[in-house]
């Protein structure tokens, strides 16, 4: 006689095989999302957090597989980002809002400088914006769409006090009566070399509401790849945060992508982040690195519109979202 167990066993048994080497060999692991970055210049400290999460593992970590695309002066992130030549933007406030305004879809998604590093670098003697007034101060071009109109507004500043700025801190190391744009970061470590430790006023200490070295990339983008994008965020942050505990190894990479970098110029810039609590001060100091608010976006929206940079009927609320900047690592 057959017994009944030995039978239902037989019939089992295949299904039971199957089951066995199923476990045995575990699903292929998904392959990463990845993304082409593009920066807003040659390869340097501000940038070191997106660096240290490739140098580190930490992209991969969330399944990412990033590439940088180092920048320059003569690189439109925004016609970058349009293009499809790359995926997300190290962008600016000023800049995405005035692309929304021109029709293109692009939104910031996270804000990593709470602070604008641009600054106005003086010679020791200049103690308050007050002592700017009448002298020669060195701009670039894009300062008549950013900050220009907003400190002519605030310290009754004039179009006659301005002279060219070509990236250079040479005519101000000449002349002790001048002035120029610069960012607290990077601009006074070559004055210093140059034998002057300069004043530096830091606009957005004073009101300047701009987030910067902000990620921005198109709805499109958002719509195909929402959550690789909040993995990104949160990978960043987590770049960021390692990068200022320990930058050896973001240094590494910046290194290897802009080769004239030296480390004493990326110990210096790192040092002022830290200083100026560009990355840790401000919204992030309490809901994380990279975060933003609808509060902050209002006010750099005002300041536009009240200086005739942007129409009033820009919908400015479309140049950001708030949904990837929640639970982010505190500083």
């Amino acid at each position: 006689m057959i017994n009944p167990l030995s039978l239902l066993i037989r019939r089992l048994a295949p299904a039971l095989t199957g089951l066995a080497l199923l476990a045995a060999c575990p699903p292929p692991a998904r392959a990463a999302d990845s993304f082409v970055l593009g920066t807003n210049w040659f390869a340097e400290a501000e940038h070191g957090g997106f660096y240290q999460a490739v140098a580190t593992g930490i992209y991969k970590k969330y399944g990412l597989d990033v590439t940088i695309k180092m920048g320059g002066p003569q690189i439109n992130g925004i016609q970058l980002l349009a293009g499809g030549l790359i995926d997300l933007w190290m962008g600016y406030d000023f800049q995405t809002l005035k692309a929304v305004e021109q029709g293109v879809p692009a939104v910031t998604i996270a804000g990593f400088f709470q602070k604008d590093p641009q600054a106005i670098l003086a010679h020791p003697d200049v103690k308050t914006y007050a002592d700017l007034k009448g002298k020669t101060i060195y701009l670039g071009s894009a300062s008549d769409v950013t900050f220009w109109p907003w400190l002519k507004a605030k310290y009754g500043y004039s179009d006659s006090q301005k002279k060219p700025y070509a990236f250079s801190v040479a005519p101000f190391l000449a002349d002790k009566t001048t002035a120029q744009q610069g960012y607290v970061t990077s601009e006074p470590y070559a004055m210093m070399q140059g034998g002057v430790t300069p004043t530096s006023l830091l606009m957005a200490d004073d009101g300047y509401p701009p987030y910067a070295t902000t990620v921005v990339t198109l709805q499109k983008t958002i719509d195909a790849k929402s959550d690789a994008l909040a993995r990104f965020v949160k990978a960043s942050a987590e770049g960021w945060k390692s990068y200022l505990a320990d930058p050896t190894p973001g240094n590494a990479l910046i290194k290897q992508d802009n080769p004239k970098m030296t480390d004493e110029q990326l110990a210096f810039g790192v040092k002022q982040i830290k200083a100026f609590g560009l990355v840790t001060g401000g919204d992030a100091a309490k809901l994380g690195i990279g975060a933003m608010t609808d509060a902050r976006w209002k006010q750099t929206y005002d300041v536009m519109v009240e200086n005739g940079l942007l129409p009033a009927a820009v919908d400015y609320k479309r140049a950001y979202s708030l949904k990837y900047t929640k639970d982010l690592p505190l500083p």
